[in-house]
């Protein structure tokens, strides 16, 4: 696999606003743990396995169990996440894949219980975050820092 470009060096300004809304989610307040599993979860639908890789690097380094983190694409099924992850996790799925699976009322009611409108808020723009950095991966084919 060949990086077809460098989104910094064509469109530094865009790459530069995209680094400071990134850095601005990173600061609101959203517990970390379930940033990364966000981050991880949405990375992983995209299949963007340089996102992916960052990502459970980062958490890992944050005090995150391996353990967890290896089962965050079978979370339906693992004992490793409390409810607030589960949720964040479904919302994540969901937004991520908003045209198949649009966002019904009763995902949001479960989120809601569990979270203030302000975190729902900064949530949604979290996954617009990964979301975007994916794209930017996979269209690019941003080169995986790790050879096998």
């Amino acid at each position: 696999m060949k990086n077809r470009m460098n989104v910094a060096k064509v469109a530094p300004a865009l790459y530069q606003s995209i680094q400071a809304l990134d850095a601005a989610v990173d600061a609101a307040g959203l517990e970390p743990r379930l940033l990364h599993l966000l981050k991880i979860r949405s990375s992983q639908i995209n299949g963007c396995s340089y996102c992916t890789d960052l990502h459970i690097r980062d958490a890992h380094q944050d005090g995150m169990d391996m353990q967890t983190l290896y089962m965050t694409s079978a979370w339906r099924e693992s004992p490793c996440f409390y409810e607030r992850d589960r949720a964040v996790l479904e919302w994540t799925e969901h937004l991520t894949q908003i045209a198949v699976l649009g966002v019904p009322d009763a995902l949001y009611e479960r989120v809601k219980a569990l979270f203030s409108e302000e975190e729902i808020a900064k949530l949604i723009v979290a996954v617009g975050m990964i979301n975007l950095w994916n794209r930017i991966g996979v269209s690019t084919q941003l080169i995986h820092p790790r050879k096998p």
